[in-house]
């Protein structure tokens, strides 16, 4: 197969599709299905809930300052800084079981079934923050990383079929259509929680929190089921091992490492996604507790922000994905960096209690948030050698969706050093500023070449 420029010989055929629109349905299905533990979990309610959960065990008048004893006293930290410290121990641990997970998927039959098994069990533990009340804020820390540990292996899975189910020239395409799927998704759970919490009596709005973070569990294992109905296994291109998949997964994990070296592009790449993405990440996590502790906005008011941030999500990324065909995706995810770095600038200048200019931080949030990251899956799946899909994902899920880790501690610490969560938000600037020089560095028509793929006419 031939793909040309613009300025060379006409394109030959466009190549066979991979995959059926039903089985591309059961993929989108499931940033469908997760997407509800990023909306309603991590974004809307657990920061701030566990937050003040925390603060009400510390006492009367404690503070998001205030120190909490965690692990029976060994370690202490403000009450304020635990949710993003629970967050970035997450992702330390993703940093060791993603890797694994992805070369596991690329050497079993059963890829679906290992996808399963992390989508339930991250369902499960999501689920258990029903019984998050009282002075169990530490249970309640330890359940969400259990359930972002789950949810990020789960992704490196499902990723992981994005090469198999859809061509080079079709892939900027279905990325876009499954990223879109998942802010609707989980913004259509967000609405019918939204809805409790302007309805039920304040006197109940705990209770009505911790259920609604039961409603995330609940819809992630219901919706994955039609994920596991329709897609399906491919026999691996790896030839099998002869030891177990578990111990070949790490054995290959090194070799992955290693492997990296003749692909300094594909590597250059990764590590300015895993840095400006982790800026995006931390962003969506502290955003509810931000306007919650800082702009003094009740949950209220944040969630109708929150729910538009979502719709206007869905937009965006097929906005983004329209804008990624005209100009390429390296240049609408560069402009997207631009336009987070103008909004945490407004986060940090804007003053408490100004809901209309809330509002507009909200927007520009949805309409760069899903385009930015679904184009940058995208590139990076035409950066990977054939039948490697899943080794590369596991190290690009260390900073996917919820699964920053840098960004949280640099949150935690600047909170803890200055007690400002104006400065915290703030500093996540560097991580867009970075992560922005270095995808400019990058020749992405070679980088592609290079991995032994095809290059789309625009990149």
């Amino acid at each position: 197969m031939v793909t040309t420029h613009s300025d060379g010989p006409a394109p030959g055929p466009p190549p066979q599709s991979l995959s059926n629109k039903k089985e591309r349905t059961g993929w989108y299905f499931y940033d469908w299905a997760n997407s509800a533990f990023s909306t309603t979990v991590v974004t809307a309610f657990l920061g701030p809930y566990l937050t003040a959960v925390a603060i009400g065990a510390a006492g009367p008048d404690a503070t998001a300052a205030t120190d909490i004893p965690v692990l029976g006293g060994m370690m202490h930290f403000a009450a304020g800084s635990l949710f993003p410290y629970a967050t970035g121990l997450s992702v330390i641990l993703q940093v060791l079981v993603l890797p694994i997970t992805g070369a596991i998927a690329d050497r079993t039959r059963y890829k679906k079934q290992l996808l399963a098994l992390f989508a339930y069990v991250g369902a499960a533990a999501t689920c258990g923050l029903l019984f998050l009340t009282g002075d169990r804020y530490e249970m309640g820390a330890w359940l969400f990383i259990l359930a972002n540990v789950s949810f990020g292996a789960s992704a490196v899975v499902y990723n992981s079929f994005l090469p198999q189910i859809a061509n080079e020239r079709e892939r900027d395409k279905v990325s876009s259509r499954g990223w879109a799927m998942g802010y609707l998704g989980g913004g259509l759970l967000l609405a019918f929680n939204l809805v409790a919490m302007l309805t039920i009596d304040d006197a109940y709005q705990s209770d009505v929190v911790r259920w609604c973070l039961f409603s995330a569990g609940a819809w992630w294992a219901f919706f994955t089921t039609f994920t596991m109905l329709w897609l399906r296994n491919r026999e691996p291109e790896n030839p099998r091992p002869k030891r177990s998949p578990v111990t070949d997964g790490f054995v290959q994990f090194g070799r992955t490492l290693k492997g990296l070296r003749k692909y300094p592009l594909t590597l250059l790449f990764l590590a300015a996604f895993l840095i400006y993405n982790d800026g995006i990440q931390t962003v969506i996590a502290m955003a509810g507790t931000y306007g919650n502790i800082e702009l003094g906005f009740d949950l209220s008011q944040l969630m109708p922000v929150i729910l538009m941030v979502q719709i206007l999500a869905f937009g965006g990324a097929l906005l983004l994905g329209w804008l990624a065909k005209r100009f390429g995706a390296t240049k609408t995810v560069l402009g997207s960096l631009v336009a987070w770095t103008a909004i945490l600038v407004l986060a940090y200048f804007m003053p408490a209690n100004n809901f209309p200019l809330f509002l507009a931080l909200g927007a520009g949030i949805g309409l760069v948030l899903g385009g930015s990251q679904a184009l940058s899956r995208s590139l990076f799946s035409q950066l990977i050698p054939s039948g490697k899909e899943g080794e590369y994902f596991g190290l690009y899920e260390i900073s996917d969706k919820g699964t920053s880790w840098i960004g949280p501690i640099l949150f935690g610490l600047a909170l803890s050093l200055t007690e400002s969560y104006r400065i915290a938000i703030l500093s996540l600037i560097i991580f867009f500023v970075i992560g922005f020089v270095m995808l400019l560095l990058i020749p992405m028509k070679r980088a592609i070449i290079a991995a032994g793929n095809t290059p789309p006419e625009r990149t």
